[in-house]
Parts: structure tokens; C-alpha cells; sequence
């Protein structure tokens, strides 16, 4: 009989099926946590997670109530992920704000790369609060925004808020795209999303990492 451990490969970390299959929602929150607040967890997925979740949306908010209404279920899910996404975003500032100007001078290794803390202090001062609403939606800007917010001594109480509006907005809409997107589509062409996972979630990193490749060709132009 093959285990888990002997089954699992490391691409198994990028698809998020695979969180919500063997870890249901308490690795889920986790997952979120990590990725909007520790640094090493830029390569988690996010979005797609999200999305995949809203999917999930029954069993896993059955987790800890069980209902047959799906705004419950939604707002279970919503309450306590949101719950997730600010408190790590917290973790990212206090320890932005603590010891990331030493950050700069870390050797780069397999969980940490200085051009992405770089990419996310441009976008943080051209964007400047609003950057911290605007990360949530774009991967690795995500989990380098806070800690960036930290660095600059970004006021703690207006980080806060659009720390909250922020993840608010980020969750809400996942959470919703992933559970409406999947029963119209069940209902109306009997076709389960859950079969075709991995075509969803290489669409959504796709339109997600659109604008870091766009801002790449456009300073690479500017440079040429």
C-alpha cells in the first residue's frame, strides 16, 4: 500500500486541490496564512486556492458546521479565511517593520529571492496604501507588500485598514467565482468543474501573473 509520503512529489505544493483533498480547511488556512505572511510563502498557491475552495465550498466549511445553505457555507468560509489572509498580512508587516531593512542583505536562497522583496517595494511606492489592497490579487506581490509596508514605517493603523478592505475584497470575490462559477456551469451544461481542475488553475495563475510579466517587458523596454 503506497502512503502519502511516498506518493507525494513537490509539484504536488502548486496545485491546490492538494491542500483541500489532504488537508481540508485547517491546511487551507494555513496555506493562506503562510502566503500572505511569511516570506518563504511566495511559491503557495493563492487565487487558485480560493477559487478551488469556493468550489469545495460544502464539505469544507462542513468542517465545522454542517448546512445546506450555501450563503452559511460562503460565509464560513469568507469569516474565517479573511480571518487568515489579515492576521498573516499582520505577521508580514511586524516583521517587515522589525528586521526587513536587513532583509536586503540575506544570501538568496531556494525560499527567499531579494528581487522579488525589490519588485514589491517599486510597486509599494508607486502604488503607496492602495498597493497593499492591489497585492492581494497579484502572486508574490502578495507576501513581499506587507513586509515592504513594515519596512517603510507604514502607519500601523492605515496599514491595518487596507490590510482588512484588502483581504475583504481578495476572498470574497474567489470564494464567489469559484462556488457561482461552478453551479451555473453544473446546471446549465452538466459539467463539473471539479473534473478539470488543472485547466482552471493554470488559467487563473496565468491571468494572475499577467500584469508581473507585462511590468517586466515594460522596464526591460525602458531599459533596452
Amino acid at each position: 500500500m503506497i502512503t502519502l509520503l511516498e506518493a507525494f512529489h513537490w509539484s504536488q505544493l502548486l496545485q491546490p486541490q492538494f491542500y483541500i483533498e489532504h488537508g481540508g480547511l485547517w491546511l487551507l488556512l494555513l496555506v493562506v496564512f503562510a502566503e500572505t505572511g511569511l516570506f518563504a510563502g511566495f511559491f503557495l498557491p493563492g487565487d487558485s486556492l480560493l477559487f478551488v475552495a469556493g468550489i469545495y465550498c460544502a464539505p469544507l466549511a462542513a468542517e465545522i458546521y454542517a448546512s445546506n445553505n450555501q450563503w452559511i457555507n460562503l460565509l464560513i468560509l469568507f469569516i474565517l479565511i479573511s480571518t487568515a489572509g489579515i492576521l498573516g498580512n499582520y505577521v508580514g508587516y511586524i516583521f517587515g517593520n522589525k528586521v526587513g531593512p536587513a532583509m536586503f542583505d540575506w544570501k538568496e536562497n531556494l525560499f527567499f529571492k531579494k528581487k522579488y522583496l525589490v519588485q514589491a517595494e517599486a510597486f509599494y511606492a508607486k502604488h503607496g496604501g492602495r498597493a497593499i489592497v492591489i497585492a492581494r490579487f497579484i502572486p508574490i506581490i502578495r507576501t513581499f507588500g506587507p513586509i515592504v509596508a513594515g519596512i517603510v514605517k507604514m502607519d500601523k493603523s492605515k496599514f491595518m485598514y487596507f490590510n482588512i478592505i484588502g483581504c475583504l475584497a481578495w476572498v470574497g470575490s474567489m470564494l464567489c467565482a469559484g462556488y457561482f462559477l461552478q453551479s451555473w456551469i453544473l446546471t446549465r451544461f452538466n459539467f463539473d468543474l471539479k473534473n478539470h481542475l488543472e485547466v482552471i488553475v493554470l488559467g487563473i495563475v496565468g491571468i494572475t501573473t499577467l500584469p508581473i510579466i507585462i511590468n517586466l517587458i515594460s522596464h526591460r523596454t525602458k531599459n533596452a
